[in-house]
């Protein structure tokens, strides 16, 4: 199976917020971002497209024209709990070292670690693996989601997912079939 990882374009949100599951618009420019996936996955049919349904990805999906998107709760971004929509720099700096050190076990306030995340995430990965044998899939969705299944494939530690920049509207492609996953390419 082929699946086509798609972030979701940028943001109305001022920049150093964050923003994890909390259901941002799209920006201004986004009219721009699609013309520019539109080019990007011109030749690509998909048996399937997938969908976060928070808003970013769900306006996406629907805009490739690719098929009718399946929304699932499990692509969402990371739960930041009480974070959510925060500046950054107004989180106490010691209670965000000590998060930024662990993160793939420790959660921010009332939200989810990485771990939590990566776990739903793989088990949406299983399920469409076996519902989609041989099959070509797009999936609209977040940064953290993306980082977390390449960081399946290549069987690392969650603690490195940040030296992966995944850009807004970029496209990675993973394959699962086989002894071994593969990475074709990251962040295009």
């Amino acid at each position: 199976m082929r699946l086509t990882l798609i972030r979701h374009t940028a943001l109305q949100v001022p920049a150093g917020v964050c923003y994890g599951q909390s259901d941002v618009d799209v920006a201004a420019s986004f009219v721009d971002e699609l013309d520019l996936l539109h080019r990007k996955l011109f030749e690509n049919e998909f048996d399937q497209v997938y969908s976060s349904p928070l808003q970013r990805c769900a306006k996406l999906a629907a805009a490739l024209n690719k098929g009718v998107p399946a929304l699932d709760a499990r692509l969402s971004e990371l739960d930041f709990g009480d974070w959510e929509m925060l500046a950054w720099d107004d989180i106490p700096r010691d209670v965000f070292d000590v998060w930024a050190h662990n993160y793939a076990h420790i959660a921010p306030p009332n939200g989810e670690t990485f771990s939590q995340m990566q776990a739903r995430v793989l088990e949406f990965l299983a399920e469409v693996q076996s519902l989609h044998v041989g099959g070509n899939i797009a999936v609209v969705t977040h940064g953290g989601v993306i980082r977390a299944l390449i960081a399946h494939v290549l069987n690392m530690p969650l603690k490195g997912l940040f030296r992966f920049h995944i850009d807004h509207g970029s496209v990675t492609q993973l394959e699962f079939g086989g002894s071994v996953p593969k990475i074709h390419f990251v962040n295009r």
